[in-house]
């Protein structure tokens, strides 16, 4: 089974997070998948960017449900992270479903819903999926599972995976009733029996956050079906080496 590595945050180390610039760069190195967060803001526009607040990731403070579109637009999302990024936006989910258009890989939509409910969130979601790449295959994830369920109500058809930190008893039980296909796992549960447990019922197994190269080594040895890291350039050269030492020894 060959490993997927999909881009956290878009290229998460060498780009601000969560905006157009680490999406680009994410397509660019060849990622086979690409994980964001959405939030709504005010006005109930869907956004993206990691934490509730901007106080991190901007120049702003504040939550990002007590902005509307407008005012989050006059935020600077990239100077904190390198003047050279000086000017870069919050993107909207649409603005990267348009940046995407032609992106072959999967897109992972988190929704940040575990402290801020955000009502209609997933509809809304759903929505632009469908007017804007209703061909893009779309990976739904929370940590809130009632976000998931209320997902899978929207549409009977979404692809929805737990995440998750802990390590379940018949973790596969669980993920059934949900109606995931996939769990998204810490990676030191991962990297653990639980992976086979899953895998042996069906059920996908994604590791976040995996950075170190020994862990993304032990992830294409046990055949975990994904990570999700902030370095896929170093994850897909790291994977190329496997496969081809895979190949030589055959």
């Amino acid at each position: 089974m060959r490993t997927a590595i999909f881009a956290h945050r878009g290229s998460k180390a060498n780009r601000p997070e969560n905006t157009l610039s680490a999406f680009e760069e994410a397509m660019r190195v060849g990622s086979d998948g690409i994980e964001l967060d959405v939030h709504l803001t005010k006005d109930q526009e869907v956004v993206v960017m990691h934490d509730e607040k901007v106080n991190r990731t901007t120049d702003g403070k504040g939550q990002i449900k007590n902005f509307t579109l407008k005012e989050l637009k006059e935020l600077d999302a990239g100077v904190w992270f390198s003047p050279q990024f000086r000017g870069e936006r919050v993107p909207t989910l649409k603005e990267v479903l348009d940046l995407l258009s032609g992106f072959p890989g999967i897109l992972n939509i988190e929704f940040k819903t575990d402290r801020n409910i955000y009502p209609g969130i997933e509809e809304k979601t759903a929505r632009l999926i469908g007017s804007l790449r209703p061909e893009l295959p779309v990976v739904y994830s929370s940590f809130n599972h009632e976000s998931l369920i209320r997902m899978r109500r929207v549409d009977p058809s979404a692809d929805v995976a737990l995440l998750l930190w802990e390590r379940l008893a018949d973790p596969w039980r669980y993920t059934e009733q949900v109606g995931a296909s996939a769990q998204h796992l810490w990676e030191p549960s991962a990297l653990s029996e639980t992976a086979a447990q899953l895998q042996q019922h069906g059920i996908k197994v994604r590791a976040w956050t995996v950075n170190k190269p020994k862990n993304m080594q032990r992830t294409f040895e046990m055949g975990i079906d994904a990570m999700i890291t902030d370095y896929p350039e170093v994850a897909l050269d790291l994977r190329k080496s496997f496969e081809a030492a895979g190949n030589a020894e055959k």
